[in-house]
């Protein structure tokens, strides 16, 4: 997997590209407060697949609860691995990199977070959003209170919550926002693990090369090394002046940056 922070950064490059790019399309044309609660969601949700790994970024996110429950995904994701693999699927034991890195998870995830949107009465939205604002925050800062982080990382997200609570409208429009904000950050982190060395196996199940857990990866001379001096020093940067730029370009479109008016960020 590429690292916590790379992760991050790629989702909310992916919202950003999405919303800048789509600019005659409803999800183009989000209200600013709109706009920042899907770049929450999907910076969040760009981390939520390494969820079936007890070591990763996420599992460590809110202390003993985010690590008991990443060990129970880590264990269905083995049991589902083990079931569905074929003969040439290697006979790893399929935590990590298994159910919830396929496109299958995605779309799951895309629709049960429209559902909690449009259904909710009470608890299911505020849990819902204070848990991938606890995502967010713990990859984008990942390393920034290595003692206490785990109290700090859930105030942050209690008011990170409160906001995106008080932004999120109640209607069929922003619940496919917020669906689809999700499923973006989902898909970026299949694309983050899919050009380090080990692959993604996000086609799941359909059968290729004999294999149902199929790794989707670019030749391998463009792979990289997780947590590499390729990811650190190029790819990282590179995703995060990708994620400003179009995030720029995107709240552009929404009217809330004046200064920036005759200015075209997106020329093309």
């Amino acid at each position: 997997m590429s690292t916590g922070p790379t992760h991050a950064m790629s989702g909310l490059l992916a919202w950003s590209a999405v919303t800048a790019l789509a600019a005659n399309h409803p999800i183009g044309q989000l209200n600013v407060q709109s706009w920042a609660v899907g770049a929450v969601l999907a910076t969040g949700a760009a981390l939520l697949p390494d969820l079936d790994h007890p070591g990763s970024t996420i599992s460590r996110t809110f202390g003993a609860i985010s690590q008991g429950f990443s060990a129970g995904i880590n264990a269905l994701s083995s049991v589902v691995y083990r079931t569905t693999r074929l003969k040439k699927d290697s006979k790893r034991d399929g935590g990590h990199r298994g159910l919830t890195h396929t496109l299958i998870f995605a779309v799951f995830a895309a629709v049960f977070t429209t559902t909690v949107v449009q259904t909710s009465q009470k608890w299911a939205l505020p849990v819902m959003m204070f848990l991938f604002a606890g995502l967010a925050v713990r990859g984008i800062m990942n390393d920034w209170c290595p003692r206490q982080d785990a109290l700090w990382i859930t105030l942050v997200s209690g008011g990170i919550t409160w906001a995106m609570i008080a932004w999120t409208a109640r209607t069929d429009a922003s619940a496919a926002a917020c669906g689809i904000a999700v499923g973006v950050g989902c898909v970026a982190h299949y694309v983050g693990d899919a050009i380090t060395e080990q692959g993604c196996p996000m086609l799941w199940p359909i059968p290729i090369a004999g294999k149902t857990w199929f790794p989707v990866a670019p030749p391998k001379i463009l792979r990289m090394k997780t947590g590499g001096v390729v990811e650190m020093a190029i790819v990282g940067p590179i995703v995060t002046i990708l994620a400003v730029w179009l995030g720029l370009a995107a709240l552009q479109n929404t009217g809330v940056l004046p200064f920036l008016r005759g200015f075209d960020l997106l020329p093309l």
